[in-house]
Parts: C-alpha cells; sequence; structure tokens
C-alpha cells in the first residue's frame, strides 16, 4: 500500500508554511477552482464524521476490556486455538492449508459473521474517513491556504481539530487489543461462506500493521506547526486577579459598553482544545521544536500545563511519557527529551496548586458575576462575553481536575488534586446557564439591534473601502449586509424564529475562499473584515443559537464518563457544611450528559442514560437523605421540648411548689436541680450556638440547594429534587411513628395513644417550618404518611401503627378483659385492672378511656378502625364456630328444653343431660367483652369525626334514623355500613353480618344454620343460672357491670342474634322474645331455690335480663314484664345497692 503524501499544519498566527510538497506540484490549482473545492463543507462534515468514528473506536475498546460486555465469542473457549493462530499469522492468514486451526470457525461461521460485522463495519469507517482526510488535506496543501486563529477563526478550528480528530481516532484505535481477532474472524467466516474473503480486507489488515505504533507512523505524514494565541490564556490565577478577570465591577464607568475584542471567538475558545492543538500538532511535525524558539516555548507550557490530554471520554493521552517516547528513539532530540523531563517534573510540583488557584478565583468571579448580572439582567446583552469566558474558564478547571484526578500520579502534594469545593463551582456555573436561558429574550433583543443598527453598518462602511472584490465574494457580503439590515425588533417582539446558520456557513465559505493561495481577495490583507465579521458571527450566534454555545462552553458531559470521580467529588463537598448549599449542581450536571451522544454510536447513549440516571438518583437521594435526617432531628428535638410540657411531667414541680410553703430541706449535696421546660431558650449570650441552632443553620444549607431549579430533564426524564426530599421524609415519618409507639411484643409494652398522638402533633408542626425554607407541600406529606398509617401495611410492605394497637388491644387488653382480670366499666367507659396478687403489666384504663380511644381514632382513623373491627370479627366468628359445635353435641336435649320450657319438672331433668353450660357462657362473655371494646371505639370514632366534619356526620345520622324495619334489607345494610364507617352504632351491626354471613357453611344447609342459630338463644338461656355458682358474678353500682363482665352477654346476645337472623332472613324480635322467655322462665326457677348455695348471686343475675332489654332496639319494657316480674328487678337493684358503700366528703 502506497502511503499518503505528506501534509503540513499551517502556522496559527503568522500564517507561514512550510511544505513538504514542492510549488509546481501544486501549481495547477487556480483560484477559480477554490470555488469548486468546498472545502468549508468538506472540513465542517468530515469534523461530524470524525467525532461519530472516534466516539465509536472508544465504545469497541471499552466493549472489548469489559468482561461484561466482551463479545462472547472472544471468551469462547472452543475458540482460543483460532483467535492464537489469527493473532499470530495476521494479517496474512492462510484461511485452507491450515484449516484445523479454523475449525471453530468452520463450526459457527454463520453466528462468526453476524456476531462481527458490526465491528468490522466500524473498522471499515476509519478507512473511509481517513480517505476523505487524506483527499481534504492534500487538497488544502495544493490549494496553500493561509490559517490564523485571530483572522480566519473557523477556518482554522476547523482544519485543526480535523487533524486533532484525525489523530486521537488512530491511537483509539491501536489501542483496542482484540482488533485483530475480530476483524480475522470475520474475514475467515466471510471465505468460508463466500468463498472469497471481503475486498476491503487488505487495506484494514495493512492499515492495523502500519498503525501499531501510531505517532511513529502519523510523524511521517505531516509537517511543522510554529506559533498560536494560549500563551496569554494559559495564565496563573493572581495574574487573573490582578487584572480583575470577568468582573463588571472594576471599571464602573465602562459596565454598558459593550464586550468587543477582536478574537471573540477566541476568548471562550476551550483552554483543552488548545493544548490538543500544541501537544498533538507538535508530535505530529516535531521538527521546528529544534529550529522554532517560539514553537518551542509554546510546547514547554503547553507540557507545564498538566499531565494528561483527553483524546475522547475517558480516554487520555499521557503527554510527558508519549513525547518522551516518541523523542527518545529521534536522532537530535535529547534536548527535548530533557525539556519533557523538566517540564514533567513542573508539572508534578507546580500545575495542582495553580489549576487549585484558578478554581479558587473562579469561584469567586463567577459568583459576583452572577449576583451582578441577576440583580440587572439588562446587562446580559453587552456583557454576554464575559459569561461564556466565565463557563469556559470554569469548564476548562473542571475537565482538567476530573482527568488528573482519575490518573493521578504519586506526589508530595495530593491534596491538589481534591477539591472539597468543587460544589460551588459547578453550581455557580449552572446559575449563569440558567440565568441566559431565563433572559434569551433580553440577550435577543440587544443583539439585534447591534447587528441591525451597528454591524450592518461597519460591514458596509468595511466593503466600501475595500480596493478589490471580486463577484463571487461580493455576492456573499452583500448579502451579509442586506440580511442584518432586514432585522426589526419588531421580530423579538412577535417572536419570530431566528436562523442565522446560513450567513455563518457562508462567512466559512468566504473564509476558505479568500484563505488560498493568489486567491482575488486575500484575507490576510482584509483583518478588518475578518474582524467585523468575527464579530458579526458572535452577535448571530447571540440571537439564534445562545443555547447551543452554553453547550460549548459549559456542558462537562466528562463527569459522567467518571462516574467513580464524580461521586468522589460529591462526598468530598457533601462533607463541608459550607458546600451543602451547592450540592445540588451534582445532580442538575447530569442532565449535560444527553448531548454528548452522537447517531454512529447509538449503543453507548443507552449505557450512558442509565449512568446518568443511576448517578442523578444517587445525588437526589443522598440530598434528601441528609434534609430529612436534619428535618427529622429538629423534629425531634421539638418533639422531647413538646413532651416536657406534658401533665404527667407537672408532679414534680407540684410537690416541689408544696415543699417551698413548708419548711425547706437542705439539698443534698452534689444533687442536680431539674431545668423548667423552657431554660433552654435562656441564653446569657447569643454567641453560644446551641445544637438546635446547628440544626437550623445546617437546613438552611440543604434547602439553599433546592433553589437551583424546581425541575430538569435527564435524557427525557423529568427529575423534580423536591419529590426525593418529599419521599425520603415519607419513609423516615413512617418508621418514626410506628418507633415512636414504642410497642415491644415480648414484653406487650406500648405507648398510650394519647402520648403518640401529642408527639406526632409536635413533629407535624416542626415540619411546617420546612414550608418556610424550601416550597414544599408539607400537608401533602403528613396526609399521605398518616393516611398510610391507616392501613396494615405502609406502601412499603412495613408495619403501620394500625396493625400495631390492633395486635396490642387484641392480644393484650381484650385477652386479659375474657380472663376476667381486666373488667368492661360501662359507667366509666373503660376497661380497668382487677385487684390481683400480681401487678398488673399495664393500667387499662390508661388505655380504653374516652380520651385514649379517641386519640386512638385520630390516629388511626375510620380505615385503621374498620381494620380492627375486621380483627374483632375474625376473632367473634371464631367463638361462635365453638359454639355451633357445642350446640350440635347437646342438639337433641335443646331441641326438647325449646318444647318444654314451661314444663320445670322435665326441664330440671333435661338440664343434668345438658353440657357445657359454662363453656357457651363463657364464650359468649368474650364476643360480648368484643362487641363492647368495638361499640366504645365506635362511639370516639364519631366524635372524633363530628369535631372534624360536622357537615357530613350529620346527613349520615339522618340517613341513618330515616331506616324502618319495613325498608329493604339490602338498602338497610348498606346505611347501616356507612353509618357504622362514620362510628353510629346501628340495630344491626353489618360487620357482624358481613362476618357471620362469610363463616364456612360447606356441609351445612340453610335449614339447619337456622336451627343451630336458634338452639344457641336457647343454650345460653337455659345455661344463665349457673351464672349464679360464680363468686365474680356480683353486680357493681361502681362500675355499672359486673366483675366477671357476664354484663357484656347483653351485647352479644343481642347483636349476634340481629346479625344471625338477618343473614337468614328471620324475624329478630320473633326469636329474641322466645329467648326473653325462656331465659326468664330459667331464672324464676332459680328464684324457687332459696336455701341453696346456688342463689348467692341471684339477684346480680336477674339485672342480665333488664340489660338486654335495655340494650336491644327489638324488646321492650313491656315484653319483659309479661314474662318476668318487675319487682324481682326492683328488688334486685335495692340488693345489689344495698351492699355499695356511699362515701360522701
Amino acid at each position: 500500500m502506497t502511503p499518503p503524501p505528506q501534509r503540513a499544519p499551517c502556522d496559527l498566527v503568522s500564517g507561514t508554511r512550510r511544505p513538504r510538497l514542492e510549488r509546481k506540484e501544486r501549481f495547477g490549482v487556480s483560484g477559480a477552482m477554490d470555488y469548486q473545492q468546498k472545502l468549508a463543507e468538506k472540513l465542517t462534515i468530515l469534523n461530524e464524521r470524525g467525532s461519530g468514528v472516534l466516539i465509536r473506536m472508544n465504545y469497541i475498546k471499552k466493549t472489548c476490556a469489559d468482561p461484561k460486555l466482551r463479545l462472547s465469542l472472544l471468551t469462547d473457549k472452543s475458540m482460543e486455538t483460532a483467535i492464537k493462530y489469527i493473532n499470530k499469522k495476521f494479517p496474512n492468514i492462510d484461511f485452507r492449508g491450515n484449516i484445523q486451526n479454523l475449525n471453530s470457525i468452520q463450526r459457527q461461521k454463520s453466528e462468526v459473521l453476524a456476531a462481527t460485522t458490526s465491528y468490522y463495519d466500524s473498522f471499515l469507517d476509519v478507512i473511509e474517513f481517513r480517505d476523505h482526510v487524506y483527499e481534504l488535506l492534500n487538497t488544502i496543501d495544493a490549494c496553500q491556504c493561509f490559517f490564523d486563529i485571530a483572522i480566519n477563526f473557523d477556518f482554522t478550528k476547523n482544519y485543526l481539530d480535523l487533524i486533532i480528530t484525525y489523530t486521537s481516532v488512530i491511537i483509539t484505535l491501536s489501542r483496542i487489543d482484540d482488533k485483530k481477532a475480530l476483524v480475522g474472524m470475520f474475514n475467515c467466516a466471510h471465505e468460508m461462506t463466500n468463498g472469497s474473503s471481503d475486498p476491503s480486507y487488505p487495506r484494514l489488515g495493512q492499515m492495523f500493521v502500519e498503525y501499531e505504533h501510531p505517532l511513529k507512523k502519523l510523524t511521517e505524514e505531516f509537517g511543522p506547526h510554529t506559533k498560536m494565541v494560549y500563551p496569554r490564556r494559559n495564565l496563573p490565577a493572581e495574574q487573573w486577579r490582578s487584572a480583575q478577570l470577568l468582573s463588571l465591577l472594576s471599571a464602573p464607568a465602562t459596565m454598558l459598553d459593550p464586550a468587543c475584542c477582536d478574537t471573540m471567538a477566541c476568548e471562550y475558545l476551550s483552554m483543552e482544545v488548545m493544548e490538543r492543538w500544541i501537544i498533538i500538532g507538535f508530535l505530529l511535525c516535531h521538527s521546528s521544536l529544534n529550529t522554532n524558539q517560539a514553537s518551542q516555548e509554546l510546547w514547554k507550557m503547553a507540557l507545564r500545563s498538566g499531565l494528561f490530554l483527553i483524546l475522547t471520554r475517558d480516554e487520555v493521552l499521557n503527554i510527558h511519557k508519549v513525547s518522551e517516547d516518541l523523542f527518545i528513539n529521534i536522532k537530535g532530540y535529547n534536548k527535548r527529551v530533557a525539556d519533557i523531563k523538566e517540564c514533567r517534573e513542573h508539572a508534578i510540583l507546580n500545575s495542582g496548586a495553580m489549576h487549585r488557584e484558578r478554581r479558587q478565583f473562579l469561584r469567586g468571579a463567577l459568583k459576583e458575576l452572577y449576583k451582578v448580572l441577576e440583580d440587572e439582567p439588562g446587562l446580559l446583552g453587552p456583557k454576554a462575553l464575559f459569561v461564556f469566558m466565565a463557563l469556559s474558564f470554569s469548564r476548562d478547571e473542571v475537565l482538567w481536575l476530573v482527568r488528573h484526578s482519575e490518573n493521578m500520579p504519586k506526589m508530595k502534594t495530593p491534596e491538589d488534586y481534591v477539591d472539597n469545593q468543587m460544589a460551588e463551582l459547578l453550581f455557580h456555573m449552572e446559575k449563569l446557564r440558567g440565568l441566559m436561558t431565563k433572559y434569551n429574550y433580553v440577550v435577543q433583543r440587544y443583539h439585534v439591534q447591534y447587528l441591525a443598527q451597528f454591524d450592518a453598518m461597519v460591514l458596509n462602511d468595511t466593503i466600501q473601502n475595500m480596493y478589490v472584490c471580486p463577484e463571487e465574494e461580493s455576492v456573499l457580503l452583500t448579502s451579509f449586509v442586506s440580511t442584518l439590515s432586514a432585522l426589526s425588533i419588531k421580530q423579538v417582539e412577535n417572536k419570530e424564529e431566528f436562523d442565522f446558520r446560513a450567513i455563518r456557513l457562508d462567512w466559512l465559505r468566504l473564509q476558505a475562499y479568500t484563505s488560498v493561495n493568489k486567491a482575488p481577495l486575500p484575507l490576510r490583507e482584509y483583518t478588518d473584515l475578518a474582524k467585523v465579521m468575527n464579530l458579526i458571527q458572535f452577535h448571530t450566534r447571540m440571537v439564534d443559537s445562545a443555547e447551543d454555545l452554553l453547550q460549548e462552553t459549559s456542558e462537562v458531559s466528562i463527569l459522567g464518563f467518571y462516574p467513580r470521580v464524580f461521586e468522589k467529588m460529591f462526598c468530598q463537598s457533601s462533607e463541608d457544611i459550607n458546600m451543602k448549599r451547592y450540592l445540588m449542581a451534582f445532580p442538575i450536571v447530569c442532565s449535560h450528559f444527553s448531548q454528548c451522544g452522537h447517531p454512529l454510536c447509538p449503543e453507548e447513549t443507552e449505557a450512558m442514560e442509565k449512568r446518568s440516571l443511576r448517578l442523578c438518583v444517587t445525588f437526589l437521594e443522598q440530598i434528601a437523605k441528609q434534609t430529612s435526617s436534619v428535618v427529622l432531628d429538629i423534629c425531634a428535638e421539638q418533639c422531647n421540648l413538646n413532651d416536657q410540657l406534658q401533665p404527667r411531667h407537672c408532679a414534680e414541680a407540684i410537690s416541689a411548689a408544696r415543699h417551698r410553703k413548708q419548711k425547706k430541706p437542705l439539698q443534698k449535696k452534689g444533687e442536680v436541680q431539674k431545668e423548667k421546660p423552657g431554660a433552654e431558650s435562656m441564653r446569657k449570650d447569643r454567641i453560644v450556638v446551641t445544637n438546635v441552632d446547628k440544626m437550623h443553620l445546617m437546613l438552611t444549607e440543604l434547602c439553599s440547594s433546592y433553589s437551583l431549579c424546581s425541575d430538569f430533564v435527564v435524557f427525557d426524564h423529568i427529575v423534580v429534587p423536591t419529590e426525593f426530599l418529599i419521599s425520603h421524609l415519607e419513609t423516615r415519618l413512617s418508621e418514626i411513628i410506628v418507633r415512636m409507639a414504642n410497642y415491644n411484643q415480648t414484653t406487650q409494652e406500648i405507648a398510650r395513644p394519647s402520648d403518640l398522638l401529642a408527639a406526632l402533633r409536635a413533629y407535624t408542626a416542626s415540619l411546617h417550618c420546612l414550608s418556610s425554607y424550601i416550597n414544599v407541600d408539607i400537608t401533602r406529606l403528613v396526609k399521605n404518611v398518616l393516611l398510610q398509617q391507616t392501613q396494615p401495611l405502609d406502601s412499603r410492605g412495613g408495619q403501620t401503627i394500625t396493625t400495631v394497637f390492633t395486635t396490642w388491644y387484641l392480644e393484650s387488653l381484650l385477652r386479659q378483659a375474657s380472663n376476667s382480670l381486666i373488667v368492661h366499666c360501662p359507667t366509666m367507659h373503660c376497661f380497668l385492672n382487677t385487684a390481683t396478687d400480681n401487678e398488673p403489666s399495664f393500667r387499662a384504663e390508661e388505655f380504653s378511656d374516652i380520651s385514649e380511644l379517641q386519640s386512638l381514632a385520630e390516629l388511626i382513623g375510620p380505615y385503621g378502625l374498620k381494620f380492627l373491627s375486621e380483627n374483632l370479627m375474625w376473632h367473634i366468628t371464631s367463638q361462635v364456630s365453638e359454639l355451633k359445635k357445642l350446640v350440635r353435641e347437646n342438639m337433641d336435649v335443646l331441641v326438647q328444653m325449646r318444647n318444654n320450657f314451661d314444663k320445670p319438672e322435665e326441664m330440671a331433668n333435661l338440664k343434668k343431660r345438658l353440657t357445657g353450660g359454662e363453656n357457651v357462657l363463657k364464650r359468649m362473655t368474650i364476643i360480648g367483652v368484643i362487641l363492647s371494646f368495638r361499640s366504645m371505639a365506635q362511639d370516639s370514632l364519631k366524635e372524633v369525626l363530628n369535631k372534624h366534619c360536622p357537615y357530613l356526620i350529620g346527613p349520615i345520622e339522618c340517613l341513618r334514623d330515616f331506616i324502618s324495619p319495613e325498608t329493604d334489607i339490602k338498602v338497610t345494610l348498606s346505611v347501616f355500613e356507612l353509618a357504622s364507617a362514620a362510628g353510629f352504632s346501628c340495630d344491626i351491626d353489618p360487620a357482624l353480618v358481613a362476618a357471620i354471613s362469610n363463616m364456612q357453611t360447606d356441609n351445612t344447609s340453610v335449614d339447619e344454620e337456622y336451627k343451630l342459630s336458634c338452639l344457641l338463644l336457647v343454650y345460653v338461656a337455659v345455661s344463665l343460672p349457673t351464672l349464679a355458682l360464680d363468686p365474680n358474678s356480683f353486680y357493681s353500682r361502681e362500675h355499672g357491670g359486673h366483675n366477671n363482665n357476664i354484663h357484656c352477654l347483653a351485647t352479644a346476645i343481642n347483636q349476634l342474634a340481629a346479625a344471625m337472623f338477618t343473614v337468614q332472613n328471620k324475624n329478630i324480635e320473633q326469636h329474641l322474645k322466645e329467648f326473653l322467655l325462656l331465659a326468664s322462665s330459667t331464672l324464676l326457677q332459680l328464684g324457687q331455690n332459696v336455701e341453696r348455695m346456688e342463689s348467692k348471686n341471684r339477684e346480680s343475675v336477674y339485672l342480665l335480663l333488664h340489660l338486654i332489654v335495655e340494650e336491644s332496639p327489638f324488646l321492650s319494657q313491656d315484653m319483659l314484664e309479661s314474662c318476668f316480674p318487675y319487682v324481682l328487678l326492683r328488688n334486685a337493684y335495692r340488693e345489689v345497692y344495698r351492699s355499695f358503700i356511699v362515701t360522701l366528703g
């Protein structure tokens, strides 16, 4: 393969060239042909194409190096022999003679072909790109183009970018370890499939061999560079500071003057780009380093600036090592090798500190610039250049630190490569970007007027002063003037779309036309025209593509390819309290990453999207976690202070006050007097900072970061930072509420509902202070959390206070109540502990009185109480199932008793045959206790709802009262379900009806169920006299009930009968009358045994009949008197009240 002819990059200031080709070889290219060469268009297209090819090569390199992404064929053990053979013989592989080495490829040729085709095509793209670059550079060389970054900026920049891109592609290609294996495998499979090699394979193989040592080969193809505008940009921070760079306040008199210079685009040109031009340029054409002192100084300055250059993404070039390895093998370059070593030592010792100082300066400069422009956004018009310079300088420093942090060598000052204040620099960059975007209208308006009323006139005058202007150039220049002159401020006011890309492309074409040798209009002789047009180009970009310019000068998507460094920077910044207000810059930077993709490598975009979202979410989660921790710590502190004001803590203060009136005892030595609530707010010196002060300061800093923006977009995902905070607060608050319940399943300890409610109110009040820092809907947060607490599980599947309190009331309170260790006290509307030898684990009244149950209703609400009710119903249905078993066991006896209740002698005989009477009453009592507790909870819920929404409760009550016995049962149950959910008591309990109807009755017919229900009431009625045997059946006037909770039988009998006969669609009143008749008959028989011991608590048992009738909506006192003499009830009440001692005073 014949190597391409060598070509020479130009001098960037003076325009002097030292081409290798002889002049006579280029003489045939005339000026007329320069218009047809389309140099500008080709440069633009090839630069775009080259970027894509470079990104593609880098992606292939990363894929081949990553075991997770690497092609499976390359790791397949069956392919090892073939791959070794291909690598050894490449590119001259004998596909026929050594078929035994390639058997594995032969067996899987279709799979190999399919898997390696995309890689092969990507390598062909490199050849295609190289051919076009050679062709264009040869044409430029033949045209003897003149380049000067200060005059034909765009033409020069595009030319240099193309050379650097091409070099980067070749270097990256050379670093792909598996390229020979991939290409060789493809060609083997291709030949085995089609009978011949791919036509492009020889050229591709030759290119791989030639560029085994890329720089050595590339240096043979290029001539020398000389100097450029780099030195005045590469200055230490002290000189920036002394020159008051980027300061609008340094010269107040010129604040309104437009920021202009002869090299507008050079002012915000990336230093990283220039360093690449210099370093790689002098690697390609190094001969001028020995002959040109200016070139040597420029080269040394770039070498001293740092240790690494980015080729693309995270692919870097160790500039000193690469330069030394190249020059050490070239004769006469010993001094240059010594220079490289000296520059490397200088960079290691000084570059870190220099760049650290630059970042420190830029932090202050950007903050000042933002504050001034935020206060006076009108200055964005004349001073827009300052914004882009500030962004470009800052971006350069960020990129420098990133690439050096990842590849940092061992040195004495590693702290120079660590910046825990990076958040502030990124934050101010984002603020300036946001300011430019927000006031884009101001910038547009200013520059449209500038273009129409100044630039057009200056350009026209410049054209008039030109002594020669060929037709083609004249047409372009005239079109510039006419287009700019036609601009009007009304176009901005009417929000018309501007598009000056045509003008800028024409200016690039004009630069190409006028930069060739012997051009009719040589641009180097008309520098005024170049300055005006460069200025116009900047102004047009301010009108139609300010966003693109912002992207060009401030995007830091490189951070997405250094996730470890990026995360480390975030961690370092988050540890500094002064940086917390800037932390939001990190997730917002992730929005830049979507701009760095290229159509030639869509796979990278997919991977980048995942990485960007992961990083963004990680940062936002960390910020939200820190903020929520501080907020909830403040809430906890306020909750503790609020707890000190609770009534239960006042006993000590009252006791101390009483002692003060008496003779005060001497204070014990060493005893510390307890501080009163509020003492924490008293301080003698405001300098003394309390823990709460520190937390509020921390909260202020963290909340300030949320002011950067309300939302942003990362790869088409809209990200709202405050939602992460809300989510974290929701999760943490849910955990805290459950933790504040203090439930211990082992010891069955739990916080009182009133205490938990007070703590929760303190938390809620403190949480609302967050709204004064940032725009967060705390009401929505609290409602979401509390609503989740009314469910059995929260949104994360965690336990809630509804589950905790339901478990505790069932397992502790009601279980002890069922064993008569706790009694239901109707007069006090609570449960009380009975007197026992053992100390009770808790005081029942502290958890079941009206205030506690109302607090419980406030905490868990109607939904929570519905869950509690469902669990209570489950226990009731369990008892009903056992009762039905007992009824079945005694069915024959009960049927006879039902038919012979008016025959005392026969009833006495049948009663002897009846078994399990005490068990039936015990289970019915348990049902009664559960229903009594439920009734208390329902009453509390009604009071709470009546307080919160009286206008809703009133209509529900009216609707319940409107129901009559004649109403359809389905309608009745629907209304009762609504009323029950609001806490109203109903004649028929809908929850109990639903529970009984859902009981398993696989082998039981409807008639049998009805029979069981009837006989159950008979069973209870005939078993009532046995209660007189229990000494605990005594009726307590103080409690308004019996000591063994048998007064709850009234509730159980009424509600259970109503529910059972509703399910069976029978008459409730009729069956309750039958029960009343049976119960009266058996109890009257009890009265005949005056002398016997079983009549000990006869009067207390008599009162059960009165309680049953009193609580029943279906029975009346007249019905009771018809079957049980009223005089017996009166005497019974007199008897039980006589034994009660009344104390007065």
